[in-house]
């Protein structure tokens, strides 16, 4: 006779497996639907970028995607894979700005920052007495294209995820996928976020998306790690369109 504990388990495993497979079924069946009806917008956005500045239509970044069972130690930040988006920055950017890819960090800018300002030009020490009006020192990041502005107020750079779901690197809802050089200022309690699936939308992106600070948004990301189901990940792709729709913490 199994043990009650047996029992228990392989029904967690059952759960898990009917969970996940209702997600990619999810995923594949909404971006398909998705990149068929948006094709036209997509060809147009293409041309706009490149009408825009010299340079490849897509960026192809590496990110951080899910972690495998059992990861050994060069696994711990994650398997890499190519993430798709618009290219809002000069195709030169990295050479030119060469400062602004340090990716050096304090604690008390991983507590008080925006992501936005984070990740992007920072705000000179006196003006972060001053948040939220330093919010807007991302609009004069020198590496963004007067198109990618745009893009990115509007959020219409992420389109291309949907091809990375497709894929199978990233999922419709999930933490957003981070780079490794961001990935080492985790507390080890952060990790777990690298136990699912990134995905194109997540709780944090519905509670403040860029106006929350890199701690924040990692307490959100393991809060949905904790708690997922297919109902929560409903629920958080019916709230992702008000927010798209208002700019809520984009910048």
């Amino acid at each position: 006779m199994d043990e009650p504990g047996h029992r228990a388990g392989s029904h967690m495993k059952l759960r898990d497996l009917g969970y996940r497979a209702a997600i990619r079924a999810l995923d594949l069946t909404l971006s398909t639907i998705a990149l068929i009806l948006l094709a036209p917008l997509l060809l147009m956005l293409a041309l706009l970028i490149k009408l825009d500045s010299p340079g490849p239509v897509l960026f192809r970044h590496v990110r951080m995607g899910k972690r495998r069972r059992g990861y050994e130690a060069e696994d711990r930040y994650g398997r890499p894979f190519t993430l798709y988006k618009f290219r809002t920055m000069f195709a030169d950017a990295r050479e030119r700005f060469p400062e602004l890819y340090a990716y050096r960090h304090t604690e008390e800018e991983l507590r008080t920052l925006p992501i936005k300002i984070l990740v992007s030009q920072k705000c000179d020490p006196d003006q972060v007495a001053n948040l939220p009006e330093a919010w807007t020192g991302l609009i004069s990041d020198p590496r963004v294209t007067p198109i990618g502005r745009w893009l990115r107020r509007t959020s219409l750079d992420e389109l291309p995820n949907f091809f990375n779901v497709l894929k199978g690197d990233m999922s419709l809802v999930g933490p957003r996928p981070d780079i490794e050089e961001n990935i080492r200022y985790y507390s080890e309690a952060h990790l777990v976020k690298l136990d699912v699936k990134p995905g194109i939308t997540g709780l944090a992106q519905i509670m403040g998306r860029g106006k929350l600070t890199f701690q924040q948004i990692n307490d959100y990301d393991c809060e949905y790690v904790r708690t997922r189901s297919l109902w929560l990940d409903l629920k958080i792709l019916a709230g992702t369109l008000p927010v798209l729709l208002n700019r809520e913490g984009a910048f």
